[in-house]
C-alpha cells in the first residue's frame, strides 16, 4: 500500500447543507448535498490540514465511486493509499479489523493522518474501529455512499464489529472529524438498499418526530425517486441524530432512542447469520419497528392504530413489516430471547427495549420481563403476517 501525493488544482465547490454535531472540542459538520465526492479533497484539507489518507472501502464501492476520490484527494495534494474488503456484513469481523490495521501500519500512517471511510454501515463501522484503534486514536472522515449509512452510521461516533455472540458487540465511541453525505452516491444504490435505509429515516419519525413521519406518509414518493425531498429527509434526519448525540454523546440515556426496531432487528440479522440474501441491516429495523409498536400496542402502551398506521407505511415502502416476510425457517421464540440477551443493550441482565406511546412518543423501556416477550415472540411466529 504505497502513498503518492499530487499536485493540487482549484475547483467550484457546490451548494450543500450543513448539519452540526455539537460536541464541544469533538464537534463537526455532516456536508449533505450533491457533488461532494469531487470537493472531498478541499473539504479534507480544511478540516485537517497536511494530513494523509488511509482509504477503506468495499471492493464493490470502490469499483464505482474510488477513482473519483482519488482523483479528489490528488487535486488537493492529499497523499492517499486504499485498502479494499469483500463487501457485506462478513467483513465487520476481528481478521478484517486486525488485516485492515496492519495495511494502515505498513503504509506508515501517523496519529495526525486519517482514515476515510467510503461506502456503506459495514465499511463506515469498521473503518471507524481502526481509527479509534490504531496508534491508540487517529482522526475520521465518514463519506457514506449508502442511505442508511447517510442518515444513521455515519454519525454519531459508534464504531465495530460483530462477533459470534451479535452485532456490533466490539468496538468503540470514536467521534469522525468530517462527514460528506454525497447524494448523488445514492443513485447508483439498488431499490432493496434505498428501502432498507428508509427504514432509519422513517425511524426519526417515529422516534421523536410525529410531523415529520406525517411529511413522509405524503413525501416519501419524492424521498425514493430523488429532489429536493430526498435531501430535506436526508439532512433532517441527520438534524435529529445530531441533537440526541450532542444530548447523550456515550448513549447513558436518550441516545438509546435511537435504538427503536434495532434489538429486535439485531436478533434477526444474527438468527440469519448476517446473510444479505436474507435480510439486510434496515430491512430488520423495519421489522423491529413494527414489532415494537405492536407489542406497545398490546401492552396498552400506545392505540393499536398507531401500530397499524407504522406497518402501513412501512409496507407501502415496500418494506418487509414481518418475521415471516423473512425467508427459510426460524427458530423458536426462545432462541429470539437467548440473543437478544447478549444484546450491548443489556444492562445487569435486564434487557432495554424502545417502546412507544405513540407515533413520535418513544420511551426506553427496561421492565419488559420475559416471559412476556417470550409470548409476544411465539404469537408473532405462529400468526404469519396477522396483527
Amino acid at each position: 500500500m504505497s502513498l503518492s501525493p499530487s499536485a493540487a488544482a482549484p475547483r467550484e465547490t457546490s451548494e450543500c447543507r450543513r448539519v452540526a454535531v455539537d460536541l464541544g472540542a469533538r464537534s463537526y459538520d455532516i456536508l449533505i448535498g450533491r457533488g461532494l465526492l469531487a470537493e472531498a479533497g478541499e473539504r479534507l484539507a480544511e478540516t485537517l490540514p497536511g494530513a494523509r489518507v488511509a482509504i477503506i472501502s468495499d471492493e464493490t464501492v470502490a469499483d464505482l465511486h474510488l477513482e473519483a476520490l482519488q482523483e479528489a484527494l490528488a487535486r488537493a495534494g492529499i497523499a492517499q493509499s486504499a485498502v479494499l474488503l469483500p463487501p457485506g456484513e462478513a467483513s465487520k469481523r476481528f481478521e478484517v479489523f486486525e488485516t485492515v490495521c496492519d495495511r494502515v501500519l505498513e503504509a506508515r500512517l501517523e496519529r495526525g493522518d486519517a482514515i476515510l471511510a467510503l461506502g456503506g454501515g459495514v465499511v463506515g463501522d469498521l473503518a471507524g474501529f481502526v481509527a479509534a484503534s490504531v496508534r491508540r486514536g487517529m482522526p475520521s472522515v465518514q463519506m457514506p455512499t449508502t442511505l442508511l449509512a447517510q442518515v444513521d452510521s455515519s454519525v454519531g461516533g459508534k464504531t465495530g464489529i460483530n462477533t459470534r455472540h451479535g452485532k456490533n458487540l466490539i468496538g468503540a465511541f470514536h467521534q469522525p472529524a468530517l462527514v460528506l453525505a454525497d447524494t448523488g452516491l445514492l443513485d447508483t444504490l439498488s431499490r432493496r438498499e434505498f428501502r432498507a435505509g428508509y427504514a432509519e429515516v422513517a425511524k426519526y419519525g417515529l422516534l421523536g418526530d410525529a410531523a415529520f413521519f406525517a411529511w413522509l406518509e405524503e413525501n416519501h414518493g419524492e424521498v425514493f425517486s430523488g429532489g429536493e425531498a430526498r435531501e430535506e429527509a436526508i439532512a433532517r434526519s441527520c438534524a435529529a441524530k445530531a441533537r440526541v448525540v450532542a444530548e447523550d454523546e456515550f448513549e447513558a440515556g436518550s441516545r438509546a432512542l435511537l435504538n427503536l426496531g434495532h434489538t429486535f432487528g439485531h436478533a434477526l440479522e444474527a438468527i440469519v447469520a448476517y446473510d444479505g440474501t436474507r435480510l439486510v441491516h434496515g430491512e430488520g429495523v423495519a421489522i423491529g419497528m413494527r414489532l415494537a409498536f405492536t407489542l406497545s400496542a398490546r401492552l396498552g402502551l400506545c392505540a393499536p392504530q398507531d401500530a397499524e398506521r407504522v406497518a402501513r407505511h412501512l409496507a407501502a415502502t415496500g418494506l418487509p413489516t414481518h418475521i415471516a416476510d423473512v425467508p427459510g425457517q426460524m427458530p423458536p421464540a426462545e432462541t429470539f430471547l437467548d440473543i437478544m440477551a447478549q444484546d450491548k443493550k443489556v444492562s445487569r441482565g435486564a434487557l432495554t427495549l424502545i417502546l412507544a406511546r405513540g407515533i413520535g412518543e418513544a420511551y426506553v423501556e427496561r421492565g419488559i420481563d420475559r416471559e412476556t416477550l417470550h409470548g409476544f415472540f411465539a404469537e408473532e411466529l405462529a400468526g404469519g403476517k396477522t396483527g
